[in-house]
């Protein structure tokens, strides 16, 4: 309209007959009669005419048909609108024709070409949504946004391309095809402005890492990782050598597109590395300056060899005189820690770090403390035991009302009350109420109870059973009051075993445990050619508290067994007679310290147990013999990964230490082989990793031993195992280990020497399944012999059923 206008205005200047014609035309446009729409199939007219705001009878101008353009192109629906002015052959009269051209409607969205980001995590991407106009702005904006994901995830290099494709009934769809190129790798990292911190350790602090010669050396590079090492691990780095006041003052990424690399280019100002110049404590009470000083993390002397060799561990520099703001941090939650442990929980420790005046680059450090008044525990609740008895679970708690209140006791109380297995787990962290205002507190434990015990029975194939069949019940919470019940009845071919147990951990509310047991065993081995063996016994176990120790026990036992050989076999060549009757009385006695938690698969605590069972003499029996056993564990908890969502479970990296020593004194070979120790394998006697069952002999390994054919000599008196492993225990029913074995056995226990040990290597998973615990193992015996003495290590496979290891 307004080129229209012009063209009019020039006319009438041209000539005074074009001029009064050009006048008149000019007249009839601005006041026009008729408004036509042009262009529209999808937009019916009268909206067209209603967002344009132009109306009859309105006098039009240039600033009324520009708003008509903006509103029409605001309304998303046209790529195009153009206003111009109509003239027709009368004298009189003039029409605004409005033409526009319609935007498609979005039919469908594709997207090709993703390999390494998932095709939805790029479509999540796209804001366009199906059945409206087909904006170009909208699509510009998820290329952006697409190209920006890949950029965080390193693909510098990707290239995004729109395709339109017509599908019909005025609709098209978009192919967003990619092309995601290399992955940028970072070739190099420059730091400009680090004199006091080695350039080689700000790399390695630094997830965002050059790549290297190895495969794993992929120098990725990873946008959220980035944003992490520069506001995070550098200025931590920092901190921790004193760097107060570091700042990153520029970070640039030089991007070579050609060949997909990058440098990461650092600029930094140190600042001044400060050191302690005094240490002070104020407020304390409870503690003594003295002993709250052994919690101050700095030192004014050069760090011992075990100082150095934690640091090296831990990857930061060993304690001196040096600032380090994470020191100063771990040691007020040390401190934080020993006044709850003391029942301050509401104990008050402001750090406090001042500078001395000037310009000197010193600190001093202070806590001011306000200790408050001890809180004292009002009450213990558990919540949720809908099935357990409530004095079942308090068994297991190691604080009681009218104690003050102790953090490290409530942990263990909690762990404690996990390691029952009566609970899912996790099991809820206990919370603490405040009920007056002298600080005294309420605990509450809460538990949700899970199904527990199993009736088990099915089909057996084995090869000491041949094919036969298994019944069995077990209950290790009978009636809500954490007593255990078992019977178990297998039978086949060449087996019929019958056990039947029962455990008391409380007789009649006391701490005297109970255990009664018997069974009848009746097998025609056809494992290692034992022979035919009938066993018919039981035993009775009694269980004490050790005064002034929660985790210690004593036990005594006594045992009644009858053994009958038959002829034939490994046995039947050592009792020709067929020992009718052979009767072995057993008297033991037991110390057990056992303070592990998480089980069945410990993660933390220790096992130290002792064994002394005397058979015969003025016992009575058929041989006269003692049997000592003594087993120490230890766990020691290295880390956890996960875990921080609700309802989660983390991943616990544990590593633990095992040595199991036995001896028999006197000469049960005649009639009680089982008494005896062989080793080797992992179904039978001691396990040993990476060695076939009873191949480990005090003569050495044995070839001519293994699962079908044991020897005379397999068997020995004295015996040492060791294994150390780390492993990773996912939750109650799976762990997986990686292990190292040693062990040997002797004839004699004089003949008992440590430095001779027969050595295996490998890794393992063990679970807990209805049919009891499952293990599979795979070890290299390194010390493994062929026929001829030569060495011949391999590989070996173990199956474990009914044993953790």
């Amino acid at each position: 309209m307004y080129r229209i206008l012009l063209a009019l205005l020039a006319l009438a200047a041209g000539s005074p007959l074009f001029a009064q014609e050009s006048t008149a035309a000019v007249a009839r446009c601005l006041s026009p009669d008729t408004i036509i729409v042009r262009g529209n199939a999808r937009v019916e007219r009268g909206v067209v005419i209603t967002t344009s705001g132009l109306a009859l009878g309105s006098p039009l101008n240039f600033p009324a048909i520009q708003r008509a353009i903006r509103d029409l192109f605001a309304t998303g629906n046209f790529d195009d609108v153009n206003v111009t002015c109509g003239l027709p052959e009368t004298p009189t009269g003039a029409a605004i024709v409005i033409s526009v051209k319609e935007r498609p409607l979005l039919g469908d969205i594709r997207v090709e070409g993703p390999r390494d980001i998932p095709v939805r995590t790029v479509e999540d991407r796209i804001e366009l949504l199906f059945g409206r106009p087909v904006d170009p702005a909208l699509v510009a904006t998820a290329m952006r946004r697409i190209d920006s994901l890949y950029k965080s995830r390193g693909y510098y290099l990707a290239r995004i391309r729109p395709d339109t494709t017509v599908t019909g009934d005025d609709r098209i769809a978009i192919t967003f095809r990619i092309d995601e190129g290399r992955r940028l790798a970072i070739s190099g990292l420059r730091v400009n402005g680090a004199a006091g911190v080695d350039p080689e350790l700000i790399a390695s602090t630094m997830k965002t890492r050059p790549e290297g010669f190895w495969f794993f050396q992929k120098g990725e590079f990873d946008e959220d990782v980035y944003a992490a090492d520069l506001g995070e691990r550098l200025p931590k780095l920092f901190a921790e050598r004193g760097f107060v006041d570091f700042q990153l003052v520029r970070d640039t990424l030089l991007v070579d597109r050609e060949r997909g690399k990058a440098l990461i280019d650092l600029t930094v100002e140190e600042g001044e590395q400060y050191r302690v110049s005094s240490f002070e404590v104020v407020g304390n009470r409870h503690f003594t300056t003295e002993q709250i000083s052994y919690l101050y993390p700095f030192r004014d002397r050069a760090p011992t060899v075990t100082e150095r060799a934690r640091a090296m561990l831990r990857r930061r520099p060993p304690a001196t005189d040096i600032f380090d703001r994470t020191r100063w941090e771990e040691a007020t939650q040390q401190l934080q820690t020993q006044y709850g442990n003391d029942g301050y929980i509401y104990a008050q420790i402001t750090p406090v770090v001042e500078r001395e005046p000037g310009d000197s680059a010193l600190v001093r450090l202070r806590w001011d403390i306000r200790e408050q008044t001890p809180a004292i525990i009002n009450r213990v609740d558990i919540v949720g035991n809908d099935f357990t008895v409530e004095n079942c679970i308090r068994e297991q708690l190691f604080i009681i009302p009218g104690d003050v209140f102790n953090q490290d006791r409530l942990i263990r109380s909690w762990q404690s009350i996990g390691n029952l297995g009566f609970f899912e787990t996790p099991l809820a962290f206990p919370d603490t109420r405040p009920v007056n205002d002298d600080g005294d507190i309420d605990i509450i434990f809460r538990v949700k109870e899970k199904r527990t015990g199993n009736v088990n029975f099915g089909a057996s194939a084995g090869q000491g059973t041949g094919i036969g069949g298994f019944i069995g019940l077990d209950q290790p919470n009978l009636f809500g009051r954490c007593k255990r019940g078992s019977i178990q009845w297998q039978y086949g071919r060449f087996i019929n075993d019958f056990n039947m147990s029962y455990l008391d951990p409380g007789i009649r509310g006391s701490r005297i445990s109970g255990q009664v047991a018997a069974y009848h065993s009746q097998s025609r081995f056809r494992i290692a050619n034992f022979g035919q063996t009938t066993r018919i016994g039981a035993n009775v176990r009694v269980g004490f508290p050790f005064p002034q120790s929660r985790f210690t026990r004593v036990f005594t036992s006594y045992g009644l067994e009858s053994v009958r050989f038959g002829s034939g076999g490994l046995l039947g060549e050592v009792t020709e007679d067929g020992c009718d009757g052979c009767l072995r009385s057993t008297l033991g006695f037991d110390v057990a310290k056992d303070t592990r938690v998480d089980m069945p698969f410990a993660t933390d605590g220790r096992l130290q147990q002792f064994s002394a069972q005397f058979n015969g003499g003025p016992l009575g029996g058929s041989a006269s013999f003692q049997r000592y056993t003594a087993e120490v564990r230890n766990y020691t908890l290295l880390g956890r990964l996960g875990g921080s969502a609700p309802g989660s479970t983390p991943l616990r990296l544990t590593m633990g230490l095992t040595t199991r020593l036995g001896a028999v004194f006197g000469n049960p070979r005649d009639f009680f082989w089982s008494q005896q120790f062989s080793l080797g394998g992992v179904q039978f006697g001691e396990p040993l990793r990476g060695y076939p069952e009873f191949s480990i002999t005090p003569r050495g390994f044995s070839t001519a031993s293994g699962t079908f054919n044991a020897q005379r000599e397999s068997f020995g008196s004295a015996f040492m195992t060791t294994t150390a492993e780390v492993g990773i225990r996912f939750n109650t029913s799976l762990y997986i280990s990686a292990f190292y074995d040693a062990g040997n056995i002797w004839d004699r226990p004089r003949d008992f020497d440590p430095t001779r040990l027969f050595r295996g290597a490998g890794i393992g998973a063990s679970t807990v399944s209805p049919l009891g615990p499952l293990g599979l193992d795979f070890a290299y015996g390194f010390d493994r012999r062929d026929a001829l003495g030569r060495p011949d290590p391999q590989w070996q496979l173990h199956f474990r059923l009914g044993q953790l290891f």
